[in-house]
């Protein structure tokens, strides 16, 4: 194969790959989302400072009562460890598809590391304990407390730390798969617990299912 020929190649792939790029910003800039962040948020704050496990249980039920057809069933729910940018935490995945998901995270262990830069932005509404948040380009870090919502912006990285029994609400919009290779990189190439990965991906694909279903239910579909 020429030198010609590879340089074609590569850009007719650069091409390809750059108006894949464009066509996902503009579906996701312009297609019909079914949460916001300022609602879950709102729902997630009326119940912070309580017992996290009572609080979630509320969280659940109120979500189920808002966004019928969109949230797993109980049989369905799991705590799953996360493993990534060397903190450890625990998430019970609620909703899913390819642009959203709102899921229970948090740690019963102090912990901390990076937070991960997605093609997503991110919001977490904290119910109990406290996250500390160092942003990339100061000297100072903040402190979050039960109540407070945290934004994590499209390509933003800070430094994250978790006190022991904080949990949190979270939100996230974006090209959600593009979050998962960050979500899994310790778990496969660190802890190598790959149950934990089969749970994650098995969980995500319960959730796309359902999505799926509810979508061509109210399309009259089936």
């Amino acid at each position: 194969m020429s030198v010609a020929t590879k340089v074609l190649k590569l850009v007719v792939a650069a091409g390809v790959l750059v108006l894949v790029v464009q066509y996902l910003k503009y579906w996701m800039a312009n297609k019909q989302y079914v949460f916001n962040k300022e609602d879950v948020a709102k729902l997630a704050k009326q119940y912070a400072g309580q017992d996290q496990e009572q609080a979630f249980s509320k969280v659940v039920v109120a979500l189920r009562r808002k966004y019928p057809g969109h949230i797993l069933p109980d049989e369905d729910l799991q705590w799953v460890f996360v493993n990534a940018g060397g903190w450890m935490g625990s998430m019970c995945l609620l909703h899913a598809s390819l642009t959203e998901y709102v899921l229970l995270f948090g740690t019963a262990v102090d912990t901390s590391g990076h937070s991960g830069r997605y093609w997503a932005e991110i919001s977490d509404t904290v119910i109990s304990g406290t996250f500390r948040q160092w942003k990339e380009g100061t000297t100072k870090s903040e402190v979050y407390y039960p109540g407070d919502t945290i934004v994590h912006a499209v390509g933003e990285a800070t430094s994250v730390q978790w006190s022991a029994g904080t949990w949190m609400v979270e939100y996230g919009r974006g090209f959600i798969p593009s979050t998962l290779g960050f979500a899994l990189a310790d778990t496969v190439f660190s802890t190598q617990d790959f149950l934990t990965v089969f749970y994650t991906v098995r969980v995500y694909m319960k959730a796309l299912v359902l999505e799926a279903g509810t979508a061509l239910t109210q399309s009259g579909l089936l």
